[in-house]
């Protein structure tokens, strides 16, 4: 009967040796589900953090894109400026002295004085 009292009360140290890992393990499966939290939502924050960073960067492109934009439209504006500005002077230009030179042209073409020319050889 002893070896049976025996066996049993081994038994029992076996059973409550298993129950004992099981609360272990419990107590583990407890602190690795709270790593699990703790990582997610670390990961959560990145990714937020990430976001707003991610933003920020895309405003101050705009921004600088804008600036340079801008320029260029500004520059592009003087530009038609410039050009507006000489084709109007050249106009004027045109109008004050085209009497003058169509005057002088006039003259030359019609008033021809005949004459032999300077470099005219006699070959006779």
């Amino acid at each position: 009967m002893t070896s049976q009292s025996q066996g049993i009360h081994q038994l029992l140290q076996a059973e409550k040796r298993a129950k004992d890992k099981l609360e272990e393990a419990k107590k583990k499966n407890g602190c690795a589900s709270r790593k699990e939290k703790r990582l997610k939502q670390a990961k959560e924050e990145a990714m937020a953090e990430i976001n707003q960073y991610r933003m920020q960067r895309d405003k101050e492109f705009g921004l600088k894109q804008s600036k340079v934009m801008g320029s260029q439209s500004n520059l592009s504006e003087e530009v038609d400026e410039r050009t507006l500005g000489k084709i109007k002077e050249l106009n004027g230009s045109y109008n004050k002295y085209m009497e003058v030179v169509l005057k002088q042209l006039l003259n030359m073409v019609c008033d021809v004085k005949p004459g032999i020319h300077v470099n005219y050889r006699a070959t006779h």
